[in-house]
C-alpha cells in the first residue's frame, strides 16, 4: 500500500476487535458494482453502510483509506488493455520500457498476471537505457543541456532524429548533442547521396536491359553477394530488436563498398561505355537491385527520404515505398569463395591507390588516370589476379601491368600486403577528351583526334 491522498483504493474493511480484514463475498460484490458504476473514488465518498449492507454495523469496522501501490495499477494494465480489445492478443508480444522497470512495471506485471492468470502477460521484454547529453550527463534545465526532439526535427528534419534512433545501441544509455547530430547529418548525407547516385544512373532503365545473374561479371556478383550478407544481418537484427547493428552495417556498406569502391570503379563504364555494352548493362542491373533493396531497407529509419527516392523513380499517386515488403533475395547470390577472392583484390587495390596518392602528393601526376602502374608480386600463383580482374579499371588508372621480377627498392609497399610492391610512371599516349584516360589509341582516327578507340565506338553508336 501507499499512504497517499488519491489513487486506486484498497477496498478493505478491518474488524476493530480482531484487527482482521473482513472477508465477505457480498461486501466485495457491492464494492465492485459501486466502482463499476461510479468509479474508484466512490470508496472515499460513499457511506460505508453502502458497502457493508444491512447485516453489518459500520461502527464495528475501520475503512482502509490507503491506496494500492501505483505499480499494481500499471502491472494490471494487461487485463484492461489487451483482454477486452478484440484486435489485441493476450499475452502481449512485447513489453518495452527503460531498464529501471525490471523492479517496476515488468516485475509488478509478472506478479499480478501470474497470481491471477497463471502466466506472464508478455512473451518478450525489451529494456533500453536513458538519453543523456553529448557528454554523458543527465539532461536537466538547470544545466541547460536538454536536447529537445522538436529542436532536432526543426533544424535537421525528422529523418535525422530517426537515424539517431536506428543507429544507436539503446541497450546502454544513449548520448545526443550538437556533435552527435553533426555526425548524424554526415551519415545521412552519405545515405542520401547513395540514393541520388542510383537515381541518376538508372534513368530510363527497363527490363530489356537487365542481364541474368549468370552473365554478370565478378564485380557485380560480388556486390550482390554483399547485398545477400546485409539481408541476413537485417533479418537477424529485426528478430533480435538490434536495429543499430543493421543500420550501422548498411551505412558502412554505402560508404565503403559502394561509394569508395563500386561506384567509383563503375563510373567510367556507366558514363563512357556504349549504352548497350554488356559491362554497362551489368552495372545498371546491379544498380536496380541496389535501389530496390536500399529504399525498402531504409524506409523504416528514413521514411521521408526513402519515399522521396522511390517516387522520384516511380511517380504514382497509388504507390509508396511503405506499401512494400523487404525483398526476398536469391540464395544463388551468396558466394563465400567469391567474397574471399575479392577481399584479396581490394587489398591489392588499396596498395595501388596508396602508391597513386603518394605520386599525387608529390605532384608527379595529377589525376590517377595519368598513371601507368606496375604491380610486382613474389607470392603464389593464386595471387596473380591479373588473369581475372582489370586492375587498371579497379584502380582508375590508364594502364596496369604485372611483373614477377624483383621490385625496385623505391617501389611502394605496405606491411599488411606482403609479397606486392608498386611502381608508378606517367602513362603513355594522349588524353581522351571523353573518358580522360591516357591511351595509345587516342588520335587513331583523323576526324575524332581527341577520342580513344572505345569512346570513338561509343560516340558512333
Amino acid at each position: 500500500s501507499r499512504q497517499r491522498a488519491w489513487g486506486v483504493p484498497i477496498a478493505v474493511f478491518v474488524d476493530k476487535k480482531t484487527d482482521e480484514p473482513l472477508r465477505d463475498p457480498d461486501v466485495v460484490e457491492r464494492v465492485a458494482k459501486a466502482v463499476e458504476k461510479d468509479g474508484a473514488d466512490i470508496w472515499f465518498t460513499a457511506d460505508p453502510a453502502l458497502f457493508l449492507g444491512p447485516q453489518l454495523d459500520p461502527d464495528d469496522y475501520y475503512q482502509v483509506k490507503d491506496i494500492l501501490d501505483v505499480w499494481f495499477d500499471s502491472g494490471s494494465t494487461h487485463s484492461f488493455v489487451l483482454e477486452p480489445d478484440e484486435t489485441q492478443t493476450w499475452p502481449a508480444n512485447l513489453y518495452l520500457e527503460g531498464s529501471d522497470q525490471h523492479r517496476g512495471w515488468f516485475h509488478s506485471s509478472l506478479l499480478e498476471a501470474c497470481g491471477t492468470r497463471g502466466s506472464a502477460p508478455y512473451r518478450e521484454v525489451l529494456t533500453h537505457g536513458f538519453v543523456m547529453d553529448g557528454k554523458g550527463r543527465k539532461m536537466s534545465k538547470s544545466l541547460g543541456n536538454v536536447i529537445a526532439p522538436q529542436h532536432v526535427i526543426k533544424q535537421n528534419g525528422a529523418d535525422i532524429l530517426r537515424l539517431w534512433v536506428a543507429t544507436t545501441d539503446y541497450t546502454e544509455d544513449m548520448r545526443i548533442g550538437p556533435e552527435v547530430v553533426k555526425g548524424l547529418v554526415d551519415n545521412y548525407r552519405r545515405l542520401r547521396n547513395t540514393l541520388r547516385y542510383l537515381l541518376g544512373n538508372l534513368n530510363n532503365f527497363d527490363e530489356d536491359e537487365r542481364l541474368p545473374f549468370s552473365d554478370l561479371p565478378e564485380l557485380e556478383r560480388w556486390v550482390l553477394h554483399r547485398l545477400g550478407e546485409l539481408d541476413k544481418i537485417l533479418r537477424s537484427a529485426v528478430g533480435d530488436y538490434a536495429f543499430h547493428t543493421f543500420y550501422s552495417s548498411l551505412h558502412n556498406f554505402c560508404a565503403t563498398d559502394l561509394s569508395a569502391f563500386y561506384f567509383d570503379v563503375r563510373k567510367d563504364a556507366l558514363y563512357c561505355d556504349p549504352p548497350l555494352s554488356k559491362r554497362r548493362r551489368a552495372a545498371r542491373t546491379v544498380l536496380d537491385h541496389l535501389f530496390d533493396c536500399l529504399t525498402a531497407w531504409l524506409a523504416p529509419a528514413l521514411p521521408f527520404t526513402s519515399e522521396e527516392a522511390w517516387l522520384s523513380r516511380f511517380p504514382s499517386e497509388d504507390d509508396s515505398v511503405h506499401l512494400r515488403l523487404f525483398p526476398d533475395l536469391p540464395t544463388v547470390w551468396s558466394d563465400l569463395e567469391l567474397e574471399a577472392r575479392w577481399s584479396r583484390v581490394r587489398e591489392i587495390r588499396r596498395l595501388v591507390t596508396g602508391a597513386l596518392e603518394v605520386e599525387r602528393a608529390e605532384k608527379r601526376i595529377g589525376s590517377s588516370l595519368e598513371a601507368s602502374v606496375c604491380i610486382y608480386h613474389t607470392g603464389s600463383d593464386e595471387d596473380h589476379l591479373g588473369d581475372f580482374v582489370d586492375m587498371a579499371e579497379l584502380a582508375i588508372a590508364s594502364e596496369v601491368s604485372w611483373s614477377s621480377e624483383e621490385a625496385p627498392p623505391a617501389a611502394f609497399r605496405l606491411d599488411d600486403v606482403p609479397g606486392f610492391a608498386i611502381s608508378v610512371t606517367k602513362a603513355r599516349g594522349g588524353k581522351c577528351g571523353r573518358c580522360w584516360q591516357h591511351l595509345a589509341s587516342v588520335g587513331s582516327c583523323a576526324d575524332q583526334s581527341d577520342l580513344c578507340e572505345r569512346c570513338l565506338s561509343a560516340v558512333r553508336s
